[in-house]
């Protein structure tokens, strides 16, 4: 089972290129680079007023062909995302098939990566359920003076897997379940080069996962826990790296049912286990020396008479009972189980993402991504990858205090911490699974959004692929030098 590619752009390498290359994109970002194009001076005039002002355009200017200039002075890699959006749409409104880059090579190499992210981005288009859904194909060549067929490779394979990555928390569960979301971990193990090995009821039961297996209670469809493991001969790091995943395909919150119109959109409570099957796709794809661990429990939260109420009191993997006072605080549950199993991997660091609390939300909008844990120097070290992808991270408070509010009278926890801090008592409760160097990532916010913005589109966004790799690349420089 495959997920499809939605994106609507094709980047190659110049050196593939066909003999017709249809227009011309001329890209400025200095007064010297002007005179890689050669047009009336009023274009000319404008092109400088813009450099002048520090601001960017995209300029269309019709001769034979159709050709457009991309005026951009700014230094800011999220300046040269959104102009590659801006690009995009005026690609799209002319009706461009094919099209020829000029002028990259005078880009800095950050700059001219991030301005491809954002016309590759813009053009992700999730039409599979629409009767007349059409393709739209763009083929915009890339001289290899300007970026290396290899470089050009590998920031598509990265793409790709971001728009992997929003098709699966696009997809509703009557088509992606825990089961079907192991099937699509087995197939992108086998096309991208990692192991999987996809854990169902019976294996799960045997482990004692009561957190996965609780809120599992009420589905008719039995949970999976997914392996992935990318262990390359040349890893610098003996010890791995894992990702922990929420995998909940939907969530109704199940007998503290969701109302007041939140249920819809929660398809998308699996974006941090999509995530994870993004970033081990990428990395494998692009055989990047690191050894990395996806961990994955999958499962719908709903109703019926055998689900998981209110005051039930459940036994978790390592062995601590947990009070539970609310079924739709279940991601945590889940979590809980796969901390436990990371342990047998002796990780050099755990990284969890889910969409895991509303709180969150709260504070960061859709802008960024709430983060937690007990290491410092790699939470410096990601907040600076958050700058550069623009995923933003906010430091969460995490004294000892908020632990306290998880005490229950009847058991080890309680699975909600009440009004104060939701965010951060999540985060403890997880905290409390770990005995390793761990960073916790609440992206509620940021994983799925309603109204579209520059390269992100309604839905889905992809959140966190990019961030862990450019996270995973910072330090394989770092450990080469």
């Amino acid at each position: 089972m495959q997920i499809k590619n939605y994106l609507n752009i094709a980047l190659i390498s110049s050196a593939d290129a066909v003999s017709d290359q249809g227009a011309s994109l001329f890209v400025c970002a200095t007064e010297e680079s002007l005179h890689h194009f050669a047009t009336q001076k009023l274009l000319t005039e404008k092109a400088k007023a813009t450099l002048e002002s520090k601001k960017s355009t995209v300029m269309a200017f019709l001769t034979e062909i159709q050709n457009f200039v991309v005026v951009n002075a700014s230094t800011e890699l999220e300046d040269w995302r959104m102009a590659g959006a801006t690009l995009y749409k005026k690609l799209k409104e002319e009706k461009v098939e094919k099209a020829h880059l000029i002028g990259l090579d005078t880009i800095d190499s950050k700059l001219k990566n991030a301005f491809l992210e954002g016309l590759v981005l813009t053009s992700y288009n999730f039409n599979k359920y629409k009767k007349d859904a059409k393709a739209e194909l763009i083929t915009v060549s890339v001289p290899e003076t300007a970026l290396a067929s290899k470089e050009l490779s590998a920031l598509s394979n990265l793409l790709h897997a971001v728009s992997q990555t929003k098709t699966m928390v696009n997809e509703p569960v009557n088509f992606l379940d825990a089961i079907r979301f192991g099937e699509i971990t087995v197939e992108a193990g086998k096309n991208f080069g990692f192991e999987t090995e996809i854990l169902h009821k019976k294996e799960i039961e045997y482990l004692k996962m009561g957190g996965l297996l609780s809120v599992n209670q009420g589905s008719t469809v039995p949970p999976t826990f997914n392996i992935m493991k990318y262990k390359p001969s040349n890893a610098i790091n003996p010890k791995p790296l894992v990702l922990v995943g929420k995998g909940v395909t939907f969530d109704t919150g199940g007998y503290s049912l969701k109302v007041g119109g939140s249920m819809p959109g929660m398809k998308a409570d699996m974006a941090g286990g999509a995530a994870v099957l993004g970033i081990i796709s990428a990395i494998a794809q692009n055989n990047l020396p690191y050894y990395v661990v996806g961990l994955v429990p999958a499962t719908d939260n709903k109703i019926s008479g055998n689900a998981l109420v209110v005051d039930d009191v459940i036994t978790m993997m390592d062995g601590t009972t947990v009070e539970v006072l609310n079924t739709d605080a279940e991601g945590r549950l889940v979590l809980g189980d796969a901390l436990t199993y990371a342990k047998r991997f002796e990780p050099a660091l755990v990284i969890d993402m889910a969409t895991l609390t509303g709180a969150s939300a709260a504070i960061t909008g859709s802008f960024g991504i709430a983060m937690a844990g007990n290491t410092q120097e790699q939470m410096d070290a990601l907040k600076v990858s958050g700058e550069d992808v623009y995923e933003r991270l906010i430091q969460l408070p995490f004294w000892k205090e908020y632990a306290d509010l998880l005490k229950s009278d009847v058991a080890d926890l309680k699975n909600i911490g009440g009004p104060t801090g939701g965010a951060t008592t999540a985060g403890k409760f997880l905290e409390h699974f770990t005995d390793y160097p761990w960073i916790h990532l609440d992206i509620a916010g940021a994983s799925f959004v309603d109204k579209p913005s520059g390269y992100r589109q309604s839905g889905g966004t992809g959140v966190a692929v990019r961030l862990i790799y450019d996270f995973i690349t910072k330090q394989i420089e770092k450990g080469n030098n």
